[in-house]
């Protein structure tokens, strides 16, 4: 995707020096565009539990890429497993991330410590290009969604309501929940997004909007809690969200407050379908309330907020009492029954373990 014209990915290799990892420091957006040279362990660790980086595809991408740096300090089999545990405690709820660095292990435990900075990055690199094309399938499934919607309204826009950050800024490029988006705006599609602010750390308003209107998406930000009224006077055709994890039976973890917008959809027959790669899919659980771990942040995430003051420059103000307690869970579950179904690279599902294995029949013998 493009940043005023100058196309980027997510995560890429430094051109100069050819081992260094570039990422966009999402912390900065949409003030300002700076670019971060990854260059050991410690600083991959960092960008992920900092959310420098955020969103599941791109998190496993960037452990990859994070354990490649750590080999060129170290390529024992010690410190490669010791190295690959503390990347994977560093977001607990997005599964992408054990994904990537058990299979970066799998590849790397079969190489000699001589060969495997080299295979590393190979590996790494294959993730990154794999993700690339997973989601612009996504895309192209999803956009026939839209397609359709726009074809039982003739002359009048297709309005998709989105949660959080589900662009190319969570993924390598073209984004899970977004690239059925990008497609049929391609395709000239008249279409307008609803993006929801994402309290508290505002990825919506912040990083869906920045790219939305970077590629020249018509879009309004929204308040979190007006999408149940816009559902109710017709104002939602459909809603598209990313997830973090998906069980096996359908249930979806996605960033906090995707759950009542399911009630929602549900309640005022919206279609609420779901972006999902199949590194997202953990099929080893099936009860995501249940079984999945949820990320419990800073409750200063929840106390302050960070934007431009009326004087230009950047500023964060408390807006909650000093002395009152904050809780800040980071992701909800949408249990499957309110899933209208699944867009993964190999076509769409309904949200059912017999849905998800029609599209991957390997996972029965599994």
């Amino acid at each position: 995707m493009k940043i005023d014209g100058t196309p980027y990915r997510s995560v890429w290799v430094d051109e100069q020096d050819g081992w260094a990892v570039r990422i966009l420091d999402q912390t900065k957006l949409p003030w300002s565009v700076d670019i971060l040279r990854l260059t050991n362990l410690t600083e991959a660790a960092h960008a992920i539990r900092s959310m420098q980086v955020r969103g599941a595809p791109l998190i496993g991408a960037v452990a990859a890429y994070g354990l490649a740096l750590a080999l060129r300090a170290d390529a024992s089999n010690e410190a490669m497993e010791r190295d690959a545990q503390l990347l994977n405690e560093t977001r607990p709820t997005a599964v992408n991330l054990r994904w990537a660095l058990d299979r970066m292990l799998a590849r790397l435990r079969r190489v000699s410590a001589h060969e495997r900075v080299a295979a590393a990055y190979h590996e790494a690199a294959l993730i990154a290009d794999e993700d690339v094309a997973q989601c612009e399938s996504i895309g192209t499934h999803g956009a026939v969604l839209i397609a359709e919607i726009a074809a039982h309204k003739p002359g009048r826009r297709v309005n998709i309501l989105t949660h959080c950050n589900a662009g190319w800024l969570a993924t390598v490029d073209w984004g899970t929940a977004l690239a059925p988006v990008y497609k049929a705006f391609e395709q000239k599609i008249d279409l307008h997004v609803w993006v929801d602010e994402t309290r508290p750390r505002n990825q919506g308003a912040f990083l869906t909007a920045f790219e939305l209107g970077k590629h020249g998406v018509p879009h309004t930000v929204i308040a979190d809690n007006a999408g149940g009224h816009l559902m109710q006077h017709g104002e939602v055709d459909i809603v598209i969200v990313g997830t973090d994890r998906v069980t096996r039976s359908g249930d979806v973890a996605n960033k906090i407050g995707t759950y009542l917008k399911a009630l929602a959809a549900s309640d005022n027959n919206v279609p609420f379908w779901v972006g999902c790669p199949s590194s997202t899919i953990d099929w080893n659980v099936a009860d995501g309330v249940r079984e999945i771990p949820i990320e419990e942040r800073s409750g200063s995430e929840v106390a302050t907020i960070t934007g431009r003051a009326l004087d230009g420059t950047l500023a964060t103000v408390r807006v909650v009492p000093s002395g009152s307690h904050t809780a800040n869970p980071a992701f909800d579950v949408t249990p499957a029954r309110l899933v209208t179904g699944l867009i993964t690279e190999r076509g769409i599902c309904a949200a059912t373990e017999a849905g998800l294995l029609s599209l991957f029949p390997e996972r029965r013998a599994a």
